[in-house]
């Protein structure tokens, strides 16, 4: 039971500690807000029209379009959590962490949920901007809540990539750009038209094996046709497979680092 209580307590001030140090530099989290947010207004400024072809059967662009901005903002966003562990060990800090008692579990943990906040608060801006632009949510309130916590989910995923590859890495630039490689998943989706619209066979395909496109489909689900059980089922199983894969790849590269110091 004490072991059980000092790893939540750990993992509280990790948690703590990598949150304040993200939103002590806003430059991390505030270009990435600003690019997601660019996406969503021209996306509905330029591509609206689309929705008036028979396939859309009236849903609104706005609500079509809104995921891609808020999963586009997850995996940028994402960079943020090994950016902070990044400086620890550039200043040495990680490794007294490792003479400490502190919960090595809870050293990753708590950067990775610290950028999991990070896209919580903002999936939580961008959705407030898509109802300022007119977003009706089917769902309702219950709906807005599942589109939040289906992008946290997505971004945990990605948070724990970024401190698995800063530990690899241990280098900044390097763990920023490595969340980077994973924006095709957003393009070779059902980003702009429905999986029917789409006319290449071999975007089909991709689209039907990408990730995202279930995460874009339970979003979609609450945001246009209201509560779906299939969608969502299919989004969060994604999500927790993703993130079982990702968090044990950022606990395995913590093993190697705390060997090699």
């Amino acid at each position: 039971m004490n072991q059980r209580s000092n790893f939540i307590i750990d993992t509280y001030l990790m948690t703590k500690r990598s949150t304040i140090a993200i939103f002590r530099n806003p430059f991390i989290f505030i270009p990435n807000i600003m690019i997601s947010l660019f996406f969503l207004l021209v996306y509905q400024a330029g591509l609206s029209g689309i929705s008036n072809i028979p396939a859309f059967e009236g849903a609104s662009y706005l609500a079509f379009i809104l995921p891609v901005s808020i999963v586009s903002g997850a995996i940028g966003g994402s960079g943020g959590a090994g950016q902070s562990l990044v400086r620890d060990l550039e200043n040495g800090y990680f490794s007294r962490l490792l003479l400490t008692p502190t919960s090595r579990v809870a050293i990753v943990l708590g950067p990775i949920i610290a950028g999991m906040i990070q896209l919580f608060i903002q999936t939580v801006l961008i959705l407030l901007v898509g109802l300022w632009m007119g977003l009706d949510i089917a769902a309702g309130f219950g709906g807005a809540v599942v589109v939040i916590l289906l992008a946290a989910g997505f971004g945990l995923a990605f948070a724990g990539y970024s401190v698995g590859f800063a530990l690899r890495t241990k280098d900044a630039q390097a763990s920023q750009a490595g969340t980077f490689v994973f924006f095709p998943l957003v393009f070779l989706s059902t980003t702009f038209v429905p999986y029917e619209l789409i006319e290449a066979d071999w975007l089909k395909f991709v689209s039907k094996i990408n990730p995202t496109t279930y995460v874009f489909d339970g979003m979609r689900s609450v945001l246009i046709n209201g509560w779906e059980a299939q969608p969502l089922i299919y989004a969060a199983i994604v999500i927790i497979i993703i993130c079982s894969i990702t968090i044990t790849f950022a606990s395995l590269s913590a093993k190697r680092a705390v060997n090699r110091d």
